[in-house]
This record gives structure tokens, sequence and C-alpha cells, in this order.
């Protein structure tokens, strides 16, 4: 079909229908590299201060409540980040708002390097993860407005894949510069900077016509499709008929009370408990476990190369992800992946041999960052498009939101009942996230395969487990 077909169209872009029919392409591929840039140094930025605070313990004779107070104002940050990052994806658009958030990011990232007390790397982490946040918020969106519904999932978590990658390798590059000298863990910051570089592939972006449709600017959705689809004929050949278009009411600006709406309500309710038990699993474990087991009487160069060690398993828990997102349904793959990770991170805390601490570590981000990457595609699709940036900002927000307490908590937790008090309350948490899914979570595998077979029948979507 040539792309020219819907140009006396304006009024009718049909971006739903035209992205689901397109073959995956180097289009396709670039964008999934730019999100996956953005992703590693997100996920490379969001433990620095984890990897750093043993040295600082030493260094600058913090507490492990101070400890816990920098990270409880770094998820307020995230909240704060979340809620803005929804906001100017639906303001800006999805393109921009991912360069700006990144941007943001990297450049306080860039100013930890220069804290000189724990006051002032406070202040500079709070607003670095603001940015994370936000940007997370605005990738999860983009991704899923920009790929055909059928494989949506997949390279949302191939995007992961590649992205966590970042964990892994910020967490073995701090246990190699940490230990250095006085000054030297302010590399680790330095390198979460780096993801200001995501400008080199601004080119390669696209805005997602999905959402100039949904201000009615359809002559502009248009535009974007003609390009895109004159991009991937030049490389597939000629492209299959999309379904007709279907006529749609230009959404306005959603307002918060939307979420008060049956149909935005129940998916948010959801998903912010989705995202609260995920948030405080894993960041109870992840922020928490070098200084613990330092405190634990392992050595801090011991403690964290222990940890980076588990953190191998992140990618290929990812990878795991993308080959049973979009082929079973979603919640129970978030239900099964939720159940093993309390499993695990028990296990983990009850043993101090370095082998087993090694192997349950590691089984632990095998399967959370496999779950993440499953919310990150089914969050999206419990909304249509007016909802979906509202939706999805709001309840990871305040996931992000509830770790205000989370690490007040932990650290109560092993001040007064010990070490593995800690693990106890965090599989608990992952079990609470585990069964909330099970029993109210909405199915959506069925909504992806109608979309892919006959788009028009769904592309007007409104009810919770039906995926536009």
């Amino acid at each position: 079909m040539s792309p020219s077909t819907y140009a006396h169209q304006p009024s009718h872009s049909n971006a739903l229908n035209r992205l689901n029919r397109l073959p995956i392409s180097r289009f396709h591929k670039l964008t999934l590299l730019a999100i996956a840039f953005a992703y590693f140094f997100e996920f490379a930025d969001i433990n620095s201060f984890a990897t750093t605070a043993p040295k600082l313990v030493d260094l600058w004779g913090i507490s492990v409540d101070q400890v816990a107070y920098v990270t409880s104002l770094s998820f307020v940050g995230m909240f704060i980040g979340s809620i803005v990052g929804g906001a100017i994806a639906d303001r800006w658009g999805r393109k921009r708002a991912l360069l700006q958030t990144t941007l943001f990011f990297a450049v306080f990232s860039f100013a930890s390097v220069f804290s000189w007390d724990l006051v002032s790397l406070g202040v500079f982490r709070v607003l670095t993860s603001a940015g994370l946040s936000a940007m997370t918020v605005v990738a999860v969106v983009y991704v899923s407005e920009m790929y055909p519904a059928a494989v949506r999932g997949k390279y949302q978590a191939y995007a992961i894949v590649i992205g966590i990658c970042g964990t892994p390798v910020t967490n073995l590059i701090a246990s190699l510069v940490v230990p250095l000298s006085d000054w030297s863990w302010r590399l680790v910051y330095l390198w979460g900077s780096l993801g200001i570089l995501l400008v080199l592939f601004t080119r390669h972006l696209k805005e997602s016509p999905r959402w100039h449709e949904s201000r009615g600017d359809h002559a502009a959705a248009d535009a974007v499709l003609r390009e895109i689809e004159a991009h991937v004929a030049a490389e597939k050949g000629p492209l299959p008929e999309p379904a007709p278009p279907v006529d749609e009411v230009p959404a306005q600006k959603a307002p918060l009370k939307l979420l008060l709406q049956k149909k935005y309500l129940l998916p948010t309710l959801l998903l912010t408990v989705l995202w609260v038990t995920q948030t405080i699993g894993f960041f109870g474990y992840s922020s928490w476990a070098p200084t613990l087991l330092a405190k634990e009487g392992l050595s801090v160069e011991k403690s964290v190369f222990y940890v980076a060690l588990t953190t191998v398993g992140a990618p290929l828990g990812s990878y795991l992800a993308s080959l049973v997102t979009d082929r079973f349904e979603r919640k129970w793959s978030l239900t099964v992946f939720g159940t093993v990770i309390a499993i695990c991170g028990l296990l983990y805390g009850l043993t101090f041999s370095p082998v087993f601490i090694v192997v349950f570590g590691f089984l632990v981000n095998f399967f959370e960052r496999g779950y993440t990457a499953l919310a990150y595609a089914y969050s999206p699709e419990l909304f249509d498009t007016r909802g979906r940036s509202l939706g999805t900002s709001v309840s990871y927000g305040l996931g992000r939101l509830s770790n205000a307490a989370g690490p007040l908590i932990v650290a109560s937790l092993y001040t007064n009942h010990g070490y593995r008090t800690v693990f106890y309350f965090i599989a608990g948490t992952w079990m609470v996230g585990a069964v909330v899914l099970a029993l109210f979570g909405p199915r959506t595998r069925r909504a992806r395969l109608a979309a892919t077979k006959a788009p028009a029948e769904v592309a007007d979507v409104g009810a919770p487990g039906r995926a536009d």
C-alpha cells in the first residue's frame, strides 16, 4: 500500500491500525536501541547511592538511619518525577518528554560528583531520582504506542534486556573504583551522567502519531505515519492494508479527577498495589543489600562485589520476560514471577554463605527484572490513549512514593529485630502483590490478539483488560 493512501484523510489518521500492521523493521530496531540506551543509564544510576553508601558510612561517618533518610527522600523525588513525567508527556509529546527527562537526570547525576556532604548529595540524588522516574514513565508509554500490539510486550522486554545491563555494569564498576581512594566513589555518579548522550538518537526518534491523534491533530499524525510507512516499505516492500479508520472524539487534557471514573479508577488502584509492592520489595532488597552485608561483618569490597555478581541475573530475567510476555496472559506471568521472588528473597536472607548469597541474589534479580519488564508492558494496556499517560504515571508514582517509608521500615526492622526480619518483610511484600494480581488483575491477551486480527473492533477502548 502506498503511504499516500491516507493523504486525503487527515481527519482519520488511523494511527492504531496503521501501526499494528507494520512488520518489524529498522525503524523499530533504532527506536528500541534509543529506549534501551535511556533505560541503561536509568538502571545504571538508580542504585548509585546504594553502591557508594558503604564507603560514605566509613568516610563521612554516616549512620544506617541517615542512609535510610536519603534513600527515602529519593523516592519522594521519584513520585514527583512520575507525575511530572506523565504531564509533560501529554503536553509536550512523548519524544520531547523522553529527551528532556533524560537530560534532567543526567545533569543532576553529574552534579552529584561534586557533593561535599550528605545533605548536598541527598539534594542531588532527589533531583536525579525525579528525572529517572519521569523518564521511565515516558518510555513505557512511548513503547506502548509505537509498536504493534502483537509484539509490544516483547519489545518492551527487549529494551529492558539491554537497559538492565546498566545495573551489573555499574555495580562492577563501583566494586572496582569505590575502594581505590577517598574520592573515587564520585566516579560512579560521573558514569551515571552519560545518559545525556541520548541526544545522539534524536533524529532517529519519531513523535508518537497516537499522541498527535489524541490531541485531534490528525494532519500531524498522518505526516508521521506516512514517514514511518515510507521507511518500512522501502525495507520490507508493499505494506498490507490496515483496517478502516474509526471516528474518534479528540481527547481533551486529562485532569487528575479523570482517574475517579470507574474505568480508570479500578486499573489505577490495581497498578498502585503492583508498583507499591514491587518498589518496596525490590528496592528494599537492592538498596540495602550492600550496606547490611557490610554491617554484618563482610568487608565493603566483598559486600559490593557479591551484590554485583547477583545483578548479572538481571538482563537474563528480562530476556525470559521477552519470551513469555506476548505468549501468556501477563497477569499470570506476573503472579508466578512475584511468588518466586518472594521465596528466593527469603532464602537470600537466611544464609551468610557467599555461594548462597550469590545464587539466591542472582535468582532475585533474575525474576525481579523479568517482573518489571512484564509490568512495564502490562500497565499501559489497562488504559485507553486519553488515560494512559496519566494512569501510568500516577500508579507508578504512588508506588515510588510508598518507598519513602520503605527504607525507614527496613532500618527499624534491622535495628530492632535483626537482619533476617528485613527479608521476611520483603518476601511478604512480594506475596501481597502476587495475590492481588491473581485475584483482581484484568486479562489483556485476548484484546491484544483481537487488535492484531481486527484492529477496528477494538480501536475505541475504555474498559480495563481491553488493550489498544
